[in-house]
């Protein structure tokens, strides 16, 4: 793993041995508050625009846990009030609860104990170390660029070892929470990649309700159709963590991670088209309820759907052909995007030669019709 110090052969064996064992130890004492805490649970970055604090308390917690158990100490009650004391486990048992989840102390000591959690434990540790060296700060800076200049990012990370193996973002318009769990498949430079690719969402959320008024006064199903290109959203948020346009999306994922991006992409102009009649089925009423309208918006998700792919080609498109800050337009202003895009599509088809794959019509008419 990377940003791990693994010892050489041919003193593999034995060396490896001593360094688990004096690792162990360390971090059973850690637990025990008997050792200075040079292992910090919280790092924080903080500049005009950004506010990034990384709370690995929950983790470290877990980790000390399992590292007492394989030494075949017993845990205290004390360690595991410490373990539910911290904040990330607080604002995961709180969103839990929001979701309507059964979450309870009893069943995440029961995780926490299982065998197959203690399989784990090593890699679980090594991740969280090289976790712990990413430059959050970083990450946030380099999407700032393709945000408004009154965007903020303010937001805890916290990488948490949980029974779910999900990532999310949290109270992102009150107190973001970015949680991701802890996957020794992830790299440091992907788990910066992802953060990043929350910041940008949550950079727009600090602009709070300043993007809605670009909704008045369209008819309601008009409404429903551009609240939706709001989706789009991932895509300029794929492009913004890359750092640019001629900076892979996935230039940091695993190659099958960029293989399966570079085979969705293919499907590009056929995802536009398919797009274009879901809001035209919006438009016509064709999707009757918003239940119905969300529930197929949703198939476009996906692992990285057309929500992803269609809205990252938009952005490369517009940003190369008229710059990025008429991107940052569109991205405030939501009903800009399409009519810009087709412009810009239509500017490279000038120097390319090539057909230009374009919005329909009726519908640039209808987001730009305001009654």
């Amino acid at each position: 793993m990377p940003g791990t110090d693994e010892p050489s052969a041919p003193y593999s064996s034995l060396r490896g041995s001593l360094v688990q064992k004096l690792r162990r130890f360390i971090l059973v004492c850690l637990s025990l508050n008997l050792l200075p805490s040079f292992t910090a649970g919280t790092q924080t970055g903080t500049t005009d625009r950004i506010r990034i604090s990384l709370d690995t308390s929950e983790a470290e917690a877990v980790s000390a846990i399992l590292d007492k158990k394989a030494a075949g100490w017993t845990v205290t009650d004390a360690e595991w009030q410490k373990l539910f004391a911290t904040e990330p486990y607080q604002r995961l048992k709180k969103r839990e609860a929001s979701m309507h989840r059964e979450f309870t102390d009893e069943d995440f000591t029961k995780f926490v104990l299982s065998d197959e959690l203690a399989k784990q434990a090593a890699e679980l540790r090594k991740t969280l170390d090289d976790w712990k060296k990413a430059d959050l700060t970083a990450a946030a800076q380099r999407v700032l660029p393709y945000l408004p200049a009154q965007a903020r990012i303010r937001a805890k990370v916290y990488p948490v070892i949980k029974p779910k193996h999900n990532s999310f973002v949290f109270e992102s318009s009150t107190d973001p929470a970015i949680f991701l769990y802890i996957d020794p498949a992830v790299t440091r430079a992907k788990f910066e990649n992802t953060v990043a690719h929350e910041m940008h969402h949550i950079g727009f959320a600090s602009l709070g309700d300043a993007m809605d008024a670009n909704l008045a006064g369209l008819p309601p199903a008009t409404k429903s159709a551009v609240e939706w290109m709001g989706a789009f959203g991932e895509g300029f948020a794929m492009l913004a963590a890359a750092g640019g346009p001629d900076v892979h999306p996935h230039a940091v994922s695993t190659p099958e991670e960029r293989a399966r991006w570079d085979h969705d992409m293919a499907s590009y102009p056929a995802d536009l088209h398919t797009l274009d009649q879901f809001f035209l089925d919006t438009l016509h009423g064709k999707l009757k309820t918003k239940d119905e309208i969300d529930a197929k918006a949703h198939t476009f998700f996906g692992i990285q759907g057309p929500w992803y792919t269609v809205g990252y080609k938009m952005a490369v498109t517009i940003e190369e052909q008229f710059g990025r800050d008429r991107l940052i337009e569109c991205m405030t202003d939501i009903r800009q995007l399409l009519p810009t895009y087709n412009h810009a599509a239509e500017a490279k088809s000038k120097k390319s030669g090539e057909a230009p794959l374009l919005w329909s019509a009726e519908l640039i008419q209808a987001i730009e019709q305001k009654h």
